[in-house]
């Protein structure tokens, strides 16, 4: 399974995947659309060849010194294989080799699983839960990674 690139051809089983992994919650079809269309190199895809398995979304500031992982999703089939690891290792290597100083995001206080991956990397919650972070009721815990 390779990573590459997003090709706008792959905006379906993108949204697809999205839809699976956040059920409560997906991007809608034209904010995919919108990244693809400015970040189209910022959006990773795990290719079997036949099928994608996974996506990771990330940008980074403007004055190039955080890079912000929007979204990162696996096929509910593949979870616990290390797709999400091989993803996020490839967005941190980007984020190095362009200089970034830190890589951040925020994550599902729930969401065990992703913040275990996400320890595993080095990533920290030294801000613990952000209250009401996408809304009322909307609580994220924000995690980072000095590089």
């Amino acid at each position: 399974m390779s990573i590459r690139s997003a090709h706008e051809g792959d905006l379906p089983e993108i949204l697809d995947l999205d839809r699976k992994a956040f059920p409560d919650d997906p991007y809608p079809y034209f904010v995919l659309r919108q990244y693809f269309d400015g970040y189209s190199d910022r959006i990773l895809v795990l290719d079997d060849g036949k099928h994608l398995h996974g996506y990771v979304l990330f940008v980074t500031t403007s004055d190039g010194s955080v890079c912000w992982v929007l979204s990162l999703a696996i096929s509910t089939e593949r979870r616990g294989r290390g797709l999400g690891r091989r993803l996020m290792l490839e967005v941190m290597r980007q984020s190095r080799q362009e200089r970034v100083h830190e890589v951040r995001l925020t994550v599902e206080p729930a969401n065990t699983a992703a913040i275990m991956l996400y320890e595993s990397l080095g990533l920290s919650a030294e801000d613990g839960v952000r209250r009401d972070y996408f809304g009322p009721g909307e609580d994220r815990l924000l995690m980072s990674l000095k590089l």
